[in-house]
C-alpha cells in the first residue's frame, strides 16, 4: 500500500500542475490539510517538505506556504528517484501511449540477469512510443515477468502500466538502478521519435525492484534530442 505522505504529494502536485493552485498562490495550511486527507499533521508536513525539494513550494515564515512560480516549468524535469511513470509528472490529457510490441516471450540472457529469472520463466516484452501534448517523447522498451505483472493487457499500456501495478496489482516500488547515457541514433529513433540521423539520443537503461528487492522491470527508454526531457537531483549537504 502506497504511503500516505505520497499520495498527499502525489494529490497536491497534480492539484499544482492542473493549477488548482496556480503559481504564486497559497495553500491550506497544515492542519487545513491533515483534515481534509484525514492525517496527521506530520504526515502532511512531510508531503510539503517533499514537494518542497522538487521545487514545487516555498514556505515564507509567518505567513504559509505558497506554490512557486516556476512550479509549472518542474512538472517536465524528473526527480531522478521518482518511479511514477509519465502519467503521474504530466496532467492525464498531455500524454498518449501508443503500443508498438505487446508480446509473451522467454528472456534473452541480458533479461534473464537483469530480472534474476529462470530461463523457463517468461516475460512480458512491451515496445511503446510515449507522446507529450502529441510530440514524441520517449521510446520504451521494456521487460516484466508475467508472475509479477498478471493481466497486463494492451488496453492497460494505453494508459498508465504503473498506475495499474500499484492500484490493482497492490505492487509495492522499493527503488531503481538507473544508468543515463548519451547514443547515437537507431533505425527506430529515426522511424518512431522523429529524430535526425545525427541526433543525439538520452538513453535511460533501469532496473526497478520491488520493497522486498525482487526486480520487476528492465527496460531502455530512448529520448529525442529536443530539450524536453530532462532529471534533476536535489543535492543536500549533511
Amino acid at each position: 500500500m502506497e504511503p500516505k505522505y505520497k499520495h498527499i504529494l502525489e494529490t497536491i502536485k497534480t492539484q499544482i500542475i492542473e493549477e488548482k493552485y496556480p503559481a504564486g498562490s497559497m495553500l491550506p495550511d497544515q492542519n487545513t490539510l491533515a483534515k481534509e486527507f484525514k492525517t496527521s499533521r506530520m504526515t502532511v508536513k512531510k508531503a510539503l517538505d517533499m514537494l518542497a525539494i522538487e521545487g514545487f513550494i516555498y514556505s515564507r515564515r509567518g505567513s504559509g506556504t505558497f506554490v512557486k512560480k516556476n512550479a509549472l516549468a518542474q512538472q517536465d524535469a524528473l526527480p531522478v528517484n521518482d518511479y511514477g511513470g509519465l502519467s503521474r509528472r504530466f496532467s492525464k490529457s498531455r500524454v498518449k501511449s501508443k503500443p508498438i510490441v505487446f508480446d509473451v516471450t522467454f528472456p534473452t540472457p541480458e533479461v534473464k540477469e537483469r530480472l534474476e529469472l529462470k530461463q523457463n520463466e517468461p516475460v512480458y516484452e512491451i515496445l511503446r512510443l510515449r507522446l507529450v501534448d502529441n510530440t514524441p517523447y520517449a521510446l520504451e522498451h521494456t521487460f516484466m515477468p508475467i508472475s509479477l505483472a498478471p493481466n497486463l493487457s494492451k488496453e492497460i499500456l494505453l494508459d498508465s502500466i504503473y498506475a495499474y501495478l500499484t492500484k490493482e496489482v497492490k505492487l509495492e516500488i522499493g527503488g531503481a538502478f538507473r544508468k543515463i547515457s548519451a547514443e547515437k541514433t537507431e533505425a527506430n529513433d529515426l522511424k518512431y521519435l522523429e529524430s535526425e540521423a545525427n541526433d543525439p539520443i538520452l538513453q535511460v537503461e533501469q532496473v526497478v525492484y520491488l520493497q522486498d528487492g525482487r526486480p520487476f522491470e528492465y527496460s531502455i527508454s530512448r529520448h529525442p534530442y529536443n530539450g524536453k526531457h530532462a532529471y534533476t537531483i536535489f543535492d543536500r549537504k549533511k
